[in-house]
Parts: C-alpha cells; structure tokens; sequence
C-alpha cells in the first residue's frame, strides 16, 4: 500500500526524489537539493483514486496475460500459415535455415 502512495506522490511530484514516511502524517517528500516539496494530499487522494480505476480497468489485461501463448509460438504459427509479408518470410525463413532445428 505505501508503494502505491509514493508512486502517486512521485507522479503528482516528478521532483520529489525522495519520499519518507509510512502514512500520509508522516510522509516527507524532498527534492534533487533536499528541499522539502509541499505535498497537497486533495490532489494526491484525487490521483490515488485515478490510478487505482486504471489499474482496476486493466484487470482484463493482467489475466489475459498469462493465458496467451508464448510470442515466440504465436509468431512462429503466423509464418506457418503464411500470414507475413513475403519480405519478412524471407527474412524469418533466412534465420530458420542458418539455425536450423536439429
């Protein structure tokens, strides 16, 4: 949780380069010269919420993911079915001849 609170700062705050602290009555925030930076927390708690309903929109994203199959495998079926430019078989098919699988 208080990862998510220094990268809302750190995006709020892109010369915030130093964050301390565990909770918002103790958080710190300091630039490249040490000088503290003046955190407003209405706009920190509004980017907290933003981010977090990205994050939740993307969901489908993050379990999709790990489903699909190997990039490698998804290319390699396409230039199976002929599906690339005659340029880049060729270009594939060059790689595949110099390797070939033993």
């Amino acid at each position: 949780m208080i990862e998510h609170l220094h990268r809302t700062i750190r995006n709020l705050y892109p010369n915030a380069l130093s964050i301390s602290g565990i909770s918002e009555s103790d958080i710190i925030a300091e630039d490249s010269d040490g000088n503290e930076v003046t955190l407003d927390w209405t706009s920190i708690n509004a980017k907290r919420t933003e981010l977090q309903a990205e994050y939740t929109a993307q969901e489908y994203a993050r379990s999709r993911k790990g489903e699909y199959p190997d990039i490698g495998d998804q290319l390699d079926d396409l230039f199976k079915a002929g599906a690339f430019s005659t340029e880049m078989t060729a270009k594939i098919q060059a790689v595949k001849d110099k390797y070939p699988k033993e």
